[in-house]
């Protein structure tokens, strides 16, 4: 039977993709709101975010070993399904009348963990599908569409609340799920060579089936890959520094310019837009010939747009900043993905990524508890302006060092 085209497979797999997105992105809305509206209660939000964190962080290191070990396509159906599945039961649940909090904080943690498997396991499976020339401008499409769904959703989700049920958004994440389970189902993955490698570490008496044997040999990984590790390293430090344009500024806004909500919807719906125009110019323009600089570039030039949020003399100016930010994300984040995609071997893809998602679940976070109080003391306006003068400098510092073991690679 002939293969499909490339271009066919990547289009049906983004696509499915996409459509899935859209559903999940809805309930996730759906579900903060209803908690907001229902109860108005701080620790309420408190819990349904920690069960929005904590199971992604704890799954990602197994998620990694068992993306690496088992079909990566399978993988993604199959945690989109269990997704699916709990959203349904919620679904039901609330149709009969058993309306719990704890039920939604247990869908809330099994869609965590949900995409704790399926974002690294998409992020793996693209070099299977795309020739290695392409990656850049297919990692910048897929950027482009999830940040069109997250600057829709919103909007969205608010419209079905205000004419329908809870339950009505949970059955429309089932029947978004199933479309993209079932368009998945239908698209053909090249296989990479872990089949054969383990064959021969069988035939040497070297295999190891434990997990925890598979996330120790991904930190040995890590810890001889100086590259890989120092980019670990600086996607920490960049994340928890920025935590402030990520979560501070609301209150900024609220505290500044003035409390009506157009304010702070316009706030977020800037930075959302800008995502997507950036991920259309990193598409469209694939970045510097050499990677890391684009995302060395795009780095400093977010620090300098946190600055400029700090010192934003009106309104207009603000959003032209926070815009330019959202241009700037699309284009420090794809090309660290596609290096990883490039350059680790595709048996270790899976661990590498999952070590990524658990930087960014980890570092944004404790730069919130770290910035959040401090933001009761000092103006927000000053945060960013010293942590934005931090991330250029130090995206300007690491320049030649990480590129330098870029290339050793």
């Amino acid at each position: 039977m002939k293969k499909p085209n490339w271009k066919s497979s990547i289009a049906r797999f983004l696509t499915a993709q996409t459509i899935s997105l859209l559903g999940s992105s809805l309930v996730q809305y759906a579900i903060i709101w209803y908690i907001t509206l229902s109860t108005s209660s701080g620790k309420m939000l408190t819990i349904s975010t920690l069960c929005g964190f904590l199971p992604q962080i704890m799954i990602s290191l197994f998620a990694g070993v068992w993306i690496d070990r088992y079909d990566r396509k399978k993988m993604i159906m199959l945690s989109d399904s269990v997704i699916a599945a709990a959203t349904l039961l919620l679904a039901a649940a609330f149709f009969t009348g058993h309306r719990s909090y704890w039920l939604l904080f247990a869908v809330l943690a099994v869609r965590s963990a949900g995409t704790g498997i399926q974002t690294p396991a998409v992020n793996a499976i693209i070099p299977q599908l795309v020739p290695q020339e392409y990656l850049m401008k297919i990692n910048g499409i897929n950027s482009t569409l999830s940040s069109l769904m997250m600057f829709l959703s919103p909007a969205l989700s608010g419209a079905i609340l205000t004419v329908a049920p809870l339950e009505t958004t949970l059955l429309i994440d089932v029947v978004t799920a199933v479309i993209g389970v079932c368009i998945t189902a239908t698209i053909y993955v090249k296989p990479y060579e872990q089949k054969a490698a383990e064959k021969n570490e069988k035939t040497e008496g070297k295999i190891k089936n434990s997990s925890l044997e598979d996330i120790r040999s991904g930190f040995r990984y890590l810890k001889e890959n100086r590259f890989i590790k120092r980019l670990l390293i600086y996607q920490i430090t960049i994340l928890f520094l920025i935590s402030p344009s990520a979560f501070l500024t609301p209150l900024m806004v609220s505290r500044t310019f003035g409390e009506e909500v157009w304010r702070l919807t316009a706030s977020e719906m800037t930075y959302s837009l800008g995502m997507v125009l950036g991920g259309i110019v990193i598409a469209s323009w694939g970045g510097f010939k050499k990677k890391m600089n684009t995302t060395l570039f795009a780095g400093a030039a977010y620090g300098l747009l946190m600055i400029g949020l700090g010192i934003a003399p009106v309104f207009l100016f603000y959003l032209i900043c926070n815009t330019m930010i959202g241009i700037t994300s699309p284009c420090y984040n794809a090309p660290i993905t596609v290096t990883i995609q490039e350059n680790v071997p595709p048996k270790m893809q899976g661990r590498i990524f999952s070590f990524m998602q658990i930087a960014g679940s980890c570092a944004l976070p404790f730069g919130m508890a770290v910035f959040g109080p401090l933001a009761d003391m000092i103006q927000v306006q000053r945060i960013l302006c010293g942590a934005g003068i931090l991330v250029v400098l130090i995206s300007l510092s690491v320049k030649y060092n990480l590129l330098r073991c870029a290339y050793k690679l």
